[in-house]
């Protein structure tokens, strides 16, 4: 059992920890947020951990075995390193960081640390997401032409201006990081690196000064083309849809929506599945419930305590950064970028 704290107690940070309610791998002894509040300090008490002072306090606590950052994606490098240093294990919650380099000397930090670092791509860990893997992996879908992926939700259309997630230096390109980064981590995951992009974005419907309409081409180094796509101002969706020589797949489903339930962000994210081959019927079917939020903290659980290492490889953690790097280059300069 690893005894985790929480670091940010917004409303996703209350999701993560209710998600380890009731685990064997892990549960929340501490927690710290920016703001502390009555609401805050009776949600610590109904999930049985106590509120620290600080960042600071719960790394220094003897009783603290990990740290969960659902923090705001600028200082997710310092705080993982910070852990590292400590000798804490670490899961961070997605976009990793907001530069190549900043997480290239966090993994570094980890590394040297000898502690784990999980990151909150939930969705990999999803059934039908590892079906999909396995069926490219098989030649089930012959040779990958083409991934796209839309995600969208209306968050914007409501947001505090004077929230984090309103600053466009935390929140570049509208939803690329609250949303697009998990279509970009499945997309490396099942087509490889990234070789170069091609992104526009701009502002639309929004309130605040924030894009809210965002494209992006991608060319894998495999040779496949791949499609974002990411809207914050309009109903809430998620498409993922693998082309191959021998058929497509596609995978339907919701977005985190801010003011949903907590059981419908965590276990709702993927619905209808259709599987279309060059020849034959197509075959259509609804996708299991998963609370994927739990699963990837258990997986990083399991990891810290010396089990199977996290899904997520390092250099793919980086990688993923490296992709958003390049895209938001490329929505500045009008040109194809390439991944560094």
């Amino acid at each position: 059992m690893i005894k985790a704290a929480i670091v940010g107690l917004g409303w996703w940070g209350k999701t993560v920890v209710e998600s380890a309610a009731g685990s064997d791998a892990i549960r929340f002894v501490g927690g710290a947020s920016r703001t502390m509040s009555p609401e805050l300090e009776a949600f610590a008490k109904k999930n049985g951990f106590k509120l620290a002072a600080n960042y600071e306090a719960l790394l220094a606590d003897p009783d603290v075995d990990a740290v969960v950052l659902a923090t705001p994606h600028s200082i997710h490098s310092a705080q993982v390193i910070a852990a590292a240093a400590a000798g804490k294990h670490v899961f961070c919650e997605k976009p990793f960081t907001l530069t190549k380099r900043q997480a290239e000397d966090a993994v570094a930090a980890v590394r040297k640390a000898g502690v784990t670092l999980g990151l909150g791509y939930n969705r990999r860990l999803h059934p039908e997401m590892i079906k999909l893997r396995d069926m490219i992996r098989s030649g089930e879908l012959g040779t990958i032409l083409h991934v796209e992926a839309t995600m969208t939700f209306p968050n914007v259309l409501f947001i505090n201006p004077s929230h984090w997630r309103a600053d466009k230096a935390e929140t570049p390109l509208g939803g690329l990081m609250p949303m697009g980064v998990h279509a970009i981590d499945g997309m490396i995951d099942l087509c490889g690196p990234v070789d170069h992009v091609f992104a526009q974005s701009f502002r639309r419907a929004a309130a605040i000064d924030a894009d809210d309409t965002t494209s992006m081409l991608l060319r894998m180094k495999a040779g496949m083309s791949g499609y974002l796509g990411t809207m914050t101002t309009t109903g809430p969706g998620f498409s993922f849809q693998v082309f191959g020589s021998k058929g497509w797949l596609r995978l339907e489903g919701v977005t985190h929506v801010a003011g949903a339930s907590s059981e419908e962000r965590r276990t709702r994210l993927f619905g209808t599945c259709k599987f279309q081959p060059v020849k034959g019927e197509a075959k259509s079917w609804q996708a299991a419930s998963l609370d994927v939020s739990r699963a990837a903290l258990e997986a990083f659980a399991k990891a810290a305590e010396g089990g199977p290492a996290y899904p997520i490889p390092y250099d793919q953690m980086i990688h993923g950064v490296a992709v958003t790097d390049a895209i938001i280059r490329s929505a500045g300069s009008e040109k194809v970028e390439r991944v560094n």
